[in-house]
């Protein structure tokens, strides 16, 4: 029993090693995203379950006084941190996903609910009812294992059929995929807790399996910052040429490939009277206008924001009248935005688009064909007014 504790405790001295580094590194980053943040809530409790579990092992291989109050409060604050840890990990897979309407009190509330009723009804057991959950001879009840692992089902759960959901519902292959990763890859942990408690009870795979997936995480998130424009969420220009690179970025059986490039128009004036903060926001405004109107359309398609006032966008629609309706309706949200934010100015874009032939055409002259007729769309806009 001593091997085994000295085992157990040096496999859980290394993952929490492993998880201070992380969270080091995040907490000296001078721009931290909220995802970051999320993550370091997550870090954070699996850090404590590791200490926890590890006094745990103390008191099983007979390092630490096996007393009913020594069983008792490890086992509390374990099944709590579990809790605690599936609680974290789904507020970060919210803040990845961008769920809407997350950080409202009321959305917070409801996520929360699961882990205080579970925690005070732990509570209530175990100062009126503590048999139910351990023996006379300190032996963990099954009743425990309900609640240990209650919660934490929920919160994976809503993981999993969320970012599932999104994935099937997703056009894009680069983003069908980036849903499947962010819901599946954690069930790796649940099945290491599982093939440890029914299979190997001595060996620290739970311990293991969690480390391996916060790391692939961190390292998944760092790319995604190198990938995503901090200031709109966009991709950035380094995505774009990733995502061009690719054969089957042009390549849609039966649809058209088409390039649209976008800019603000007197986008310069608006940071020169304005100031560049609010320049920033009309950044803002038209980025969020851009997500919301793409979600009401099914095509596959790619956006990015290409530099400065500029975005550019890769869809593929059936006919190209369904991409001059998307502009209109995009034009149209970005003014109602603007009155309903009471913006001193109203924003409107200037677009350009043009359709991918494919013999002999290239990305590079299919943008450059679009983006003469963006400026050709600004000019008529200026006769106008």
């Amino acid at each position: 029993m001593v091997s085994y504790f000295i085992y157990y405790t040096e496999a859980s001295i290394v993952c929490v090693a492993i998880f201070g580094i992380l969270l080091i590194r995040d907490l000296c980053s001078v721009d931290r995203q909220e995802k970051q943040i999320k993550y370091d809530h997550a870090l954070i409790a699996f850090m404590l379950y590791f200490v926890s579990d590890a006094l745990w092992a103390a008191i099983i291989a007979g390092m630490l006084p096996r007393t009913r109050f020594t069983v008792i409060s490890t086992n509390f604050v374990n099944c709590v941190l579990m809790a605690a840890i599936t609680y974290t990990w789904l507020r970060y897979v919210m803040a990845v996903e961008q769920i809407p309407k997350r950080d409202t009190p009321r959305f917070k509330a409801a996520v929360l609910t699961p882990f205080v009723l579970s925690v005070a009804a732990l509570a209530f057991t175990y100062l009126f009812a503590p048999d139910l959950l351990i023996s006379s001879d300190l032996e963990q009840q099954p009743l425990y294992n309900v609640f240990h692992i209650t919660v934490p089902i929920i919160y994976i759960v809503a993981v999993v059929v969320y970012t599932v959901k999104r994935a099937i519902s997703e056009e894009n292959p680069l983003e069908k995929k980036k849903h499947l990763f962010v819901g599946l890859f954690p069930l790796m942990v649940i099945l290491g807790g599982l093939l440890q408690v029914l299979v190997l009870p001595e060996t620290p795979i739970f311990c293991f399996s969690s480390a391996l997936l916060m790391i692939i995480f961190y390292i998944h998130s760092m790319e995604a910052k190198i990938s995503t424009d901090p200031l709109t969420l966009l991709n950035n220009r380094n995505q774009l040429h990733h995502y061009t690179a690719q054969k089957s970025s042009f390549i849609r059986e039966g649809r058209l490939t088409i390039v649209a490039m976008f800019d603000i128009n007197d986008f310069k004036l608006i940071n020169d009277t304005y100031g560049h903060a609010e320049g920033d926001r009309a950044l803002i405004l038209v980025a969020d206008s851009f997500r919301e109107v793409l979600r009401n359309h099914s095509m596959p398609m790619f956006l990015a924001r290409y530099g400065g006032d500029e975005f550019i966008l890769i869809v593929h629609p059936l006919s190209e009248s369904e991409v001059e309706a998307l502009i209109c309706e995009l034009c149209e949200l970005i003014a109602a935005r603007c009155r309903r934010v009471g913006t001193p100015y109203t924003i409107s874009i200037g677009a350009g688009f043009d359709t991918f032939s494919g013999k002999g055409d290239t990305f590079q002259k299919c943008m450059q064909r679009a983006d003469e007729k963006l400026y050709e769309d600004k000019a008529r806009q200026k006769k106008r007014n």
